[in-house]
């Protein structure tokens, strides 16, 4: 996550997401995975916003202020931690390190801040690793690993992963990721929650089925036409 994507399109539909789980009861952590700005082009997704016949919609509070922090340029995100749009958050907001050993401490600080959720989300720029970028090195800050990933499950939080999709086919990317969650996490029901442009994996076991179930159906009809929600069965043993 950075700051230069504060507000655009892609924020306006993760903060909404967040809202229904919130809504739902469910206490909720937010690591965001900050990394600095770049200067690049990104984060200029706001025509949105000008649309509100279209937009607005799905989400007025949210909608109106975002609407409002852009107008003022104030593209921070602890606009969202000073504001009452996630009430049932806590966050955690120190950049994330490249450098292996500060990347352990980085990562043990966060889920003693989050400890007490029932849902963390984690925010990486661009999602899970990839073979090309491995933990310490250089950019390494962009992703969250799996062994990561397998140490949040432990502390017994559902999880929720923000993932960019990439030029491999979607339904495939979707299906290889899932599968590999699957196998890493003990005891996990997957949700693939789907816009445009990025997934994001709900993960969670079947004794926090009710408060997650209440927060997709309220996902799927409040974004209807914007996200789709998509249960990941696990596959059936031969026979059975």
């Amino acid at each position: 996550m950075k700051n230069q994507y504060f507000g655009d399109v892609n924020d306006y539909l993760k903060y909404g997401l967040l809202r229904c789980f919130s809504e739902a009861g469910l206490r909720i952590g937010v690591c965001w995975m900050l990394t600095p700005d770049d200067g690049r082009s990104d984060g200029g997704k706001i025509g949105y916003l000008s649309k509100p016949e279209r937009w607005r919609c799905y989400d007025p509070t949210l909608f109106d202020s975002l609407s409002k922090a852009v107008r003022k340029n104030n593209r921070l995100v602890r606009y969202i931690q000073n504001s009452a749009l996630l009430p049932n958050a806590s966050f955690f907001n120190s950049p994330v390190p490249d450098d292996q050993g500060a990347r352990k401490r980085w990562l043990n600080r966060s889920l003693r801040t989050l400890g007490d959720a029932d849902l963390l989300f984690f925010d990486p720029d661009n999602g899970i690793e990839i073979k090309s970028t491995s933990c310490g090195r250089r950019d390494s800050c962009k992703f969250l690993f799996w062994d990561e990933i397998q140490i949040a499950w432990a502390q017994r939080s559902a999880l929720l992963i923000f993932q960019h999709f990439c030029r491999e086919e979607r339904d495939s990317f979707v299906t290889r990721l899932a599968s590999r969650l699957r196998e890493l996490l003990v005891d996990s029901q997957i949700v693939a929650i789907t816009t445009s442009s990025v997934v994001y994996f709900l993960v969670f076991r079947e004794y926090q089925d009710v408060r997650i179930g209440l927060s997709l159906q309220t996902i799927s009809k409040k974004w209807t036409g914007k996200v789709l929600v998509r249960g990941l069965t696990r596959p059936k043993a031969q026979g059975v």
